[in-house]
């Protein structure tokens, strides 16, 4: 489709509403995060939303929706994506599916990563000031599990990955909140990532290399899910990670969940203990999920982790 151009819209302007982990550039916004999102509404027929595709060597995946139409995939290979709708109003929602876990997407120029460049309307269409997220504010920090690899089926790349589907996605839904879900394979308390990711303890607190992740408030809740992947961990290296993210947000709730397999459960509890924090508590989680509800006995399958996410959404519903 070929229309003529009409106002051209920033990533930054206050009518594009950007959710989740998401760096700044120039003329740009990026995120490696699975389940961020980009919202916005326009009155009229027809908008593009633009992507920087330069130097990537593996397309991101997106879930595209208009109004309460079904969603459409996009793997973003080209700069483009086109729009269209019936005169009216209507609410566009944007959500990386995923971020695909092998590829490096923390170290600049990404092989995998959502770069927004964003939005050019139709001579006639206009973008309408939306609302804000609403309330309350929840990070989510974890694995692949938090990231929704292989959720969909065993398919080990963005296949069979989504994370819409994560628990982490879906209890901040239920809880009508607005989410930063960062979620990085084979990333540990202290053992690196994929993607050349580095550690839960070092990546904390960054977007990605060079992008620090800068809030304009801290969030009313925090919930940490990382340790299943480290080869070692100690009650006083998770103790660190608590220390970091405290150290972040001084007055935050902060849920630390044991692996959904039990390893480390009793260091991660005993951290939680010694941390003598009131507001930072530990939940642990056997018997949520069994083999029988993943897609490779490791990696919940969407129905679980729709149980975990309704387990979750118990927990913490009393904390907000």
């Amino acid at each position: 489709m070929v229309f003529v151009a009409g106002e051209v819209v920033a990533p930054g302007d206050p009518r594009v509403v950007l959710e989740g982990q998401w760096g700044h550039q120039p003329g740009l916004a990026i995120t490696v995060n699975s389940g961020s999102r980009i919202s916005f509404t326009f009155n009229g027929t027809a908008v593009q939303a633009l992507f920087d595709v330069g130097g990537l060597t593996t397309a991101p995946h997106l879930w595209v929706t208009i109004d309460d139409g079904e969603p459409t995939l996009y793997a973003v290979q080209q700069p483009v994506i086109e729009l269209t709708a019936e005169v009216g109003v209507h609410k566009v929602e944007i959500v990386v599916k995923d971020v695909n876990e092998h590829a490096n997407r923390w170290n600049p120029p990404f092989e995998c990563a959502v770069v927004f460049a964003g939005l050019v309307l139709d001579a006639d269409t206009r973008l309408r000031l939306a609302g804000r997220p609403g309330g309350p504010r929840l990070e989510f920090y974890g694995d692949s599990i938090t990231q929704g690899v292989r959720a969909l089926s065993a398919h080990p790349e963005s296949e069979g990955a989504d994370g819409t589907k994560s628990f982490a996605y879906l209890t901040a839904r239920a809880l009508g909140g607005s989410a930063y879900q960062v979620g990085f394979g084979r990333q540990g308390v202290v053992r690196t990532g994929n993607g050349e990711v580095p550690s839960g303890l070092e990546s904390f607190g960054w977007n990605f290399a060079g992008s620090v992740a800068e809030r304009v408030e801290e969030p009313d809740l925090v919930v940490l899910n990382l340790g299943v992947n480290d080869e070692t961990l100690s009650a006083a290296q998770y103790g660190e990670y608590l220390r970091v993210v405290r150290s972040a947000y001084g007055n935050s709730e902060i849920v630390a969940l044991s692996p959904f397999s039990g390893k480390y459960a009793s260091e991660i509890e005993a951290a939680v203990k010694t941390a003598d924090d009131p507001r930072i508590r530990y939940v642990g989680t056997d018997g949520w999920i069994t083999e029988a509800d993943c897609t490779d006995g490791v990696h919940p399958s969407v129905d679980g982790h729709a149980k975990i996410a309704t387990r979750l959404t118990e927990e913490l519903r009393p904390l907000l």
